[in-house]
């Protein structure tokens, strides 16, 4: 009797009455840990708890973290920080949902490019492209985990170039560009925000944007790879959208406070002058809004894998729609 009156108590406070954990699907110091540790930050100060983040890395298209969230309660108190690269877990085997499980908040994203070590031979894509065409699957690529934005990327690439690299997993952008910097890897597809400060600390020499434009940095204007690859535009580009996540069975009190505390980061100064120092575009979509944007993300990843010869299970067979 005692257990239930405290919980038939704890039910009746408002949400949020204790802390509330978020489980980062990525590794720490990239751009999906990155980004929610900000966020998270500045939304404490709109709420009367903290918010912890962890980082739940591992598996398919970061599925571990997916998983370990989609088991706890729907009440608001574990969250999930992920990416628009946690769409494909399912046509990977991953696991066995549609995105539309979530009730997804995002922050923003940032446009990839390729990056080579400061000291590599390679100057130019043309170049690169020519000598993995020369030895196919031997030059070895770092681009996040499998199903990531960056794998898919790099796929997309060998697509549109005519060429096959040695693609090696890392759990997250952050370790394989250290990899690259290191010389494990001939090069790294990651964002722009995750390699700006190795660009400009020269550790990193960048070779090409995955985007129709093209981008300056460091004193650098980093060319389209799409100018020596027409072909690119037909499966480029692929854009990030990186936040987080609750169960959407959540009960709508816990949507709302959320939202509301999210609404005030989001407007924030501290998130406009991170975001520009950050190279990210800021998004703020949250709720039905971010849904529909996942769904859409969901679809065209889900079948450019199954173009790409990528996909484990038919998107079909899991009630995803072709784009």
């Amino acid at each position: 009797m005692a257990a239930a009156a405290f919980g038939d108590a704890a039910q009746a406070q408002d949400y949020p009455y204790r802390d509330i954990t978020n489980a980062v699907v990525w590794g720490a110091g990239g751009g999906t840990d990155t980004i929610n540790r900000m966020i998270m930050a500045e939304m404490e100060k709109n709420l009367p708890v903290s918010i912890n983040v962890m980082n739940q890395t591992g598996g398919v298209a970061g599925s571990n973290g997916m998983v370990y969230v989609a088991n706890q309660p729907d009440d608001g108190y574990t969250l999930v920080g992920l990416s628009e690269s946690n769409v494909t877990a399912a046509v990977q085997g991953g696991w066995d949902k549609k995105f539309d499980f979530w009730y997804p908040f995002i922050v923003g994203g940032s446009p990839d490019l390729i990056s080579v070590p400061a000291n590599s031979p390679y100057s130019t894509l043309t170049e690169l492209v020519e000598a993995a065409t020369a030895a196919p699957g031997t030059i070895p690529a770092a681009a996040g985990g499998a199903g990531s934005i960056h794998h898919l990327n790099l796929l997309a690439l060998e697509k549109g170039a005519g060429t096959t690299f040695k693609f090696v997993p890392y759990k997250g952008s952050a370790p394989g560009q250290e990899a690259a910097i290191a010389g494990e890897v001939a090069l790294v597809v990651s964002s722009l925000a995750e390699q700006a400060a190795l660009i400009e600390g020269g550790q990193l020499k960048p070779v090409a944007m995955l985007t129709a434009d093209s981008a300056d940095i460091a004193g650098l204007t980093v060319p389209s790879a799409f100018d020596s690859y027409a072909a690119l535009s037909e499966v480029l580009p692929l854009k990030q959208a990186i936040g987080f996540a609750i169960h959407n069975s959540a009960p709508e009190s816990v949507k709302m406070t959320l939202g509301a505390a999210f609404e005030k980061a989001m407007a924030s100064d501290t998130v406009a002058e991170w975001a520009k120092a950050n190279k990210y575009d800021i998004g703020g979509q949250y709720g039905p809004e971010a849904q529909a944007l996942f769904a859409n993300l969901e679809s065209t990843f889900a079948y450019t894998l199954k173009d790409l010869g990528a996909a484990t299970v038919m998107p079909e067979d899991l009630g995803i729609e072709k784009p």
